[in-house]
């Protein structure tokens, strides 16, 4: 994108520590925001030109992808800021998006703000893998190389997440239960603003401290889908400039 797309602030308090989750109500996983116009724009424009970089779905969870998707349009039905129809949803922006049901991630995608993961556990193993996504504004990941993998080989490089942290993780995501969300942030300094920032876990990692010109922060949802029993995973992106630099 040609300017950047930059919240006026983080409009929540981050916790640090990880993984610093606190309950969040079963009507408030779906935001609506400042910048819900020109990131909808972006999300819209990389579904189309980047489909096989922005989405995936994996054998196994279309009937996840589709309780999601019905589950999200319910939510809406109940909002002054959308309109849902049979065959459409008209956007807070004034866009319409067609309901797909062959493409339920790619139509939310569409018409929510956040990205969606879907985590499930198969029978038998120790972890639960990523089973498919929408995933328009990666922080220094791709969605092609962690799809199908377990939380722990999705973490890499992260280095705060050691074996502890992947436990801890792991219960979260056997204890989460329905009707009953949690939500985290994180925070990171950017020396760039784009939403789009997939890169590979083998390329070398800059950090940036307070000095850095933008400052990053993803809402993270943790919730359990009553039907599949699927774990999803909700990432709403904020970006902000950072007062504090030199330049910007």
């Amino acid at each position: 994108m040609s300017e950047p797309i930059l919240h006026s602030a983080i409009p929540y308090e981050i916790r640090h520590s990880l993984p610093g989750t606190q309950p969040v109500a079963d009507d408030d996983w779906l935001w609506v925001d400042e910048m819900y116009a020109p990131q909808m724009a972006y999300r819209d424009w990389l579904i189309a030109d980047r489909p096989d970089v922005v989405h995936r779905m994996g054998a196994g969870s279309e009937d996840a992808a589709q309780e999601l998707l019905s589950m999200s349009l319910d939510k809406l039905r109940n909002r002054n800021d959308f309109s849902v129809s049979a065959g459409q949803v008209v956007r807070p922006d004034g866009v319409a998006v067609p309901i797909d049901p062959e493409q339920p991630l790619v139509t939310l995608g569409r018409i929510a703000q956040a990205d969606y993961c879907i985590l499930q556990r198969p029978e038998g193993s120790d972890e639960h893998l990523l089973t498919a996504a929408i995933l328009c504004f990666p922080s220094s990941w791709m969605l092609a190389e962690k799809a199908g993998r377990p939380l722990t080989a999705i973490h890499i490089p992260v280095p705060q997440y050691d074996e502890g942290i992947a436990r801890r993780v792991q219960r979260l995501f056997d204890g989460v239960q329905v009707g009953r969300p949690l939500w985290r942030a994180n925070s990171l300094w950017h020396g760039f603003p784009d939403l789009h920032q997939p890169k590979s876990e083998s390329l070398p990692r800059r950090s940036y401290g307070p000095d850095a010109p933008y400052f990053r922060s993803e809402r993270q949802v943790i919730m359990r889908l009553p039907e599949t029993r699927a774990v999803v995973f909700s990432i709403h992106t904020f970006v902000t400039r950072n007062p504090g630099a030199v330049s910007a």
